[in-house]
């Protein structure tokens, strides 16, 4: 077995920061949205990418690789949405198996009403306390992280 690469201490003290951060950043966002919106951090996912896409919809297979849900969570997902009049399933014209997740009027409101909130949370709970220099490092380092876990997908 090859001699493991250990982390150097500032490695590790950078790591364990990230890892603190990937476990508080997420509830607190998404206490400030069910708080206010009644949403939580997969739905705002979910109608943000369906409120971007060209025509308010995505088929199902795009829409979970781009929220990285399974098809069955997504599925839940899907279907609880649904409940609450923010988006609908159609089928794909062109592929019986296939659906669409569209963005209902409803839909389109609730991101509407609760983007500001988010993007002020995101904005005072992280960018808020970084530099303009800190900002464009980690930009390049996070986008160099993912450029190699999306070409090796066995990584994840």
């Amino acid at each position: 077995m090859d001699t493991p690469r250990w982390l150097t201490d500032e490695e590790q003290a950078a790591w364990r920061s990230w890892i603190e951060v990937m476990r508080l950043l997420p509830s607190a966002l998404e206490d400030g949205l069910n708080s206010r919106d009644k949403l939580n951090l997969t739905d705002y996912q979910v109608l943000v990418e369906l409120s971007e896409s060209e025509e308010k919809r995505l088929r199902m297979t795009e829409l979970a690789a781009r929220t990285n849900l399974s098809k069955s969570r997504l599925s839940h997902q899907i279907r609880r949405m649904e409940e609450h009049g923010l988006i609908t399933r159609a089928e794909c014209p062109d592929d019986r198996r296939g659906s669409f997740a569209e963005l209902t009027p409803g839909g389109q409101a609730a991101i509407d009403a609760a983007a500001p909130g988010h993007v002020e949370d995101v904005r005072r709970l992280f960018f808020d306390q970084l530099t303009p220099a800190h900002v464009a490092s980690l930009g390049q380092a996070m986008a160099a992280v993912a450029d190699v876990l999306h070409a090796n997908p066995h990584t994840r």
